[in-house]
């Protein structure tokens, strides 16, 4: 248990204030039990409180019953009965003000330690987008330089039987050996299936799988990299069972592109 976030959180002032549920009451009071901080940090805030009630408080607001039979017995004074004792009420006003300044106080440290936190966490939420949009910036900014390449074979695939509507394109470097697919166009897989990549041969015709696209649905963008160290003639996208196959179903064949070269 990290023992400073947990004090960082306000509860023990809310503890001390009376401010939490029984059970809440029950499972600090359990903690306190096993870690001998919290009830260190509880006695401290305790004392801090008082100490600051009692600077508001006049300390001397009334005689002890013991000094005011002496003061009877010396003096011989005679006790006239009243129907009501008459309180100065200013007097307690000091130990009134101080209760509700310690509580305000009280209130004030919680909220501010929840202040706290919600900022750090925000801050951290903020600190996370923007490495990611910096991420997502370098990434676009390298496949636009990549598609733009004169050297990179572009190779557009079709829509076939089973999905004429589907598309997608592949750039291949062949320099380092790389394919970069651009699967917008193919339709989100359904569950249990994944798409797989094909370099094709032709003469005879030979599937080499350049692997499977299994973060499709989490790919924002849908453009994926893979390596291609194959004499490719063609490419072709199937949908296979998750896990991809040794060999494509050509029934699930959703598209296909000859290489410009071997057309």
């Amino acid at each position: 248990m990290d023992i400073k976030k947990y004090i960082a959180t306000g509860i023990l002032e809310l503890y001390i204030a009376g401010l939490l549920s029984e059970e809440e009451n029950r499972e600090v009071d359990a903690l306190m039990q096993v870690h001998p901080e919290l009830l260190a940090e509880v006695i401290s805030i305790e004392k801090a409180i008082v100490k600051l009630t009692a600077s508001g408080a006049q300390k001397d607001i009334a005689y002890s019953f013991s000094e005011i039979q002496d003061k009877i017995n010396r003096k011989k004074t005679k006790i006239v009965p009243i129907s009501r004792t008459k309180v100065n009420w200013l007097q307690y006003s000091g130990w009134a003000a101080s209760i509700l300044v310690g509580s305000s106080l009280i209130w004030s440290i919680s909220q501010n330690n929840q202040l706290e936190q919600q900022v750090a966490t925000e801050k951290q939420q903020l600190k996370e987008q923007i490495e990611k949009a910096s991420t997502n910036l370098a990434e676009a900014e390298k496949l636009i330089t990549v598609f733009r390449d004169k050297n990179i074979i572009s190779v557009p695939l079709a829509g076939q039987k089973i999905s004429p509507d589907s598309y997608a394109n592949i750039y291949w470097d062949k320099e380092t050996k790389s394919i970069y697919i651009d699967a917008k166009g193919l339709p989100a897989p359904p569950k249990g299936k994944v798409y797989q990549v094909w370099s094709l041969t032709l003469n005879p015709l030979t599937p080499t799988s350049l692997g499977i696209l299994d973060t499709f649905t989490a790919n924002t963008y849908k453009v994926f990299t893979k390596e291609n160290t194959s004499k490719s003639e063609a490419f072709g996208i199937t949908l296979e069972p998750s896990g991809g196959s040794e060999f494509p179903n050509l029934e699930q064949l959703y598209t296909l592109g000859l290489i410009a070269s071997t057309i």
